[in-house]
């Protein structure tokens, strides 16, 4: 198996639960992990990391308020848009959500 990863893809947007995180943008931080079959070094296959960018980027371009639809609606992208993938895992940060005291991140992970 070859794992191809694009991490830190960074999407500044409006969203979030909370009406002051609809106000101001928010940054959030997303790994990708597509798991594609290698029978031997000579037929590796190709994914096209713009193609990973893309599609995180127009998911993000929906108005939802909570994490988990993008999740589910970027695993839906990517296994459109790489059918032989055996496994996508996908991780979501928000960086510095507004709750009281100092928090980096909340993060939701999807694996499948």
């Amino acid at each position: 198996m070859l794992t191809v990863s694009l991490h830190g893809i960074k999407i500044y947007a409006k969203r979030g639960m909370y009406a002051q995180e609809q106000k101001i943008e928010n940054r959030f931080e997303i790994d990708v992990d597509i798991m594609v079959p290698a029978i031997d070094t000579n037929e590796i296959p190709f994914v096209d990391y713009s193609i990973i960018r893309k599609v995180v980027a127009e998911m993000f371009e929906k108005p939802y308020d909570i994490i988990e639809h993008y999740i589910r609606d970027i695993h839906a992208g990517l296994k459109q848009q790489f059918p032989g993938s055996e496994k996508i895992k996908i991780g979501i940060r928000k960086m510095n959500p507004p709750m009281p005291g100092q928090v980096g991140y909340a993060q939701i992970v999807f694996e499948g």
